[in-house]
């Protein structure tokens, strides 16, 4: 019974780092969650607009 108590608290220690990888996890999505909300709308990607036929137009200078 000796070398139960080792194995016991090598349970305890990866339990305990396995909770605490998936708080930091977490906390990563949410602060890139944070970080896309608050980019200004003109940032990013152009916005493709569509004409009557529903065909992408092409984009202009302004759209970078």
């Amino acid at each position: 019974m000796a070398n139960s108590r080792p194995s016991f608290t090598k349970r305890q220690k990866e339990r305990a780092r396995q909770e605490k990888q998936q708080e930091k996890m977490q906390k990563r999505a949410q602060k890139k969650l944070q970080k896309d909300d608050t980019r200004p709308a003109g940032e990013g990607n152009p916005k493709v607009t569509y004409d009557e036929e529903g065909n992408p137009e092409g984009l202009g200078f302004h759209d970078f």
